[in-house]
């Protein structure tokens, strides 16, 4: 199988204390780039986060969108400052013997001075956070995965067919590069022999001449090449597993290829296979540019 490096994967893990949503989707990179967005609460496991998303990504710009709503109402405690309660009493006390008036503080009024009970917020149970944050990370992952697999295998089968053409092609130039050259000997015999006249034609001139001629335009090691390049390509693709660096270099020897039989040919139905040629060539390093 083949991977994409377009992807989706949303995962949901609830229970009656606390719900985590997963998302995750990506798009083409010569890396891994993985950019993650969770709240506060949750900042401490971005390393671990990281580090489980490497079991099932290779490559891909990566956005991982975490969200956690949380049930309880463990998340805070009360807490009564009593030494704060103290001084405030005793300054008050002093207060009142100072302007001899009435010490009336209750209770219920102290309790409202600052600081006298705060809300403190309690430490979270990190290993059950975990718990239920890798659930929905390996199952977002995991469908992530197949999103990738799916649109892989759509990929692998458009990239063959795209190969079995450029085979056809390379099929026809090798064909019709002896023809040409057969239709440049009669041009070059009609034009010689409608200078001479009468006059005898000198054999190994001419044969010198397409001789020369074929040189110029000879294709053989370019076709060569350009048809094992192509069969490798196919066979990578059939093989599987990760395989985009690999792909997108021998697209460039094909590309190559492709160029210097274009440069060479003077028939224009070569010129215009060879154009196909490229185009194709174009198309297919465009689409494994996705390719994980």
């Amino acid at each position: 199988m083949i991977k994409s490096m377009t992807g989706f994967g949303r995962a949901e893990v609830a229970d009656a204390s606390r719900k985590f949503t997963v998302e995750i989707k990506s798009v083409n990179h010569r890396y891994l780039d993985v950019n993650i967005k969770l709240p506060k609460t949750l900042n401490f496991f971005e390393s671990a986060i990281r580090s489980l998303l490497k079991e099932y990504i290779e490559r891909g710009k990566v956005d991982v969108f975490i969200s956690y709503e949380d049930y309880t109402e463990e998340n805070y405690s009360l807490k009564y400052n009593a030494g704060l309660a103290e001084q405030y009493m005793t300054y008050l006390k002093e207060m009142a013997e100072q302007f001899g008036i009435e010490n009336d503080v209750r209770v219920s009024t102290l309790s409202r001075y600052p600081d006298v009970f705060v809300m403190e917020e309690q430490s979270p149970d990190e290993q059950k956070l975990w718990a239920g944050l890798e659930q929905a990370l390996r199952q977002a992952a995991v469908q992530f995965v197949e999103s990738r697999i799916k649109e892989g295998e759509r990929l692998r089968a458009d990239l063959v067919e795209k190969l079995d053409g450029m085979i056809s092609y390379v099929d026809y130039i090798e064909e019709r590069s002896p023809q040409v050259l057969e239709e440049y000997r009669m041009r070059l015999e009609s034009k010689v022999q409608e200078l001479l006249g009468d006059r005898q034609l000198d054999d190994a001139r001419i044969a010198a001449e397409i001789t020369i001629f074929a040189d110029k335009i000879c294709v053989d090691e370019e076709t060569v090449r350009l048809r094992s390049h192509i069969l490798s390509m196919k066979e990578t693709l059939l093989a599987g597993g990760g395989m985009g660096r690999k792909l997108d270099f021998i697209a460039q020897e094909m590309n190559r290829e492709a160029n210097t039989i274009l440069s060479k040919t003077t028939d224009l139905k070569v010129s215009d296979v060879g154009i196909n040629l490229k185009t194709d060539i174009e198309k297919v390093r465009e689409q494994i540019q996705n390719i994980e």
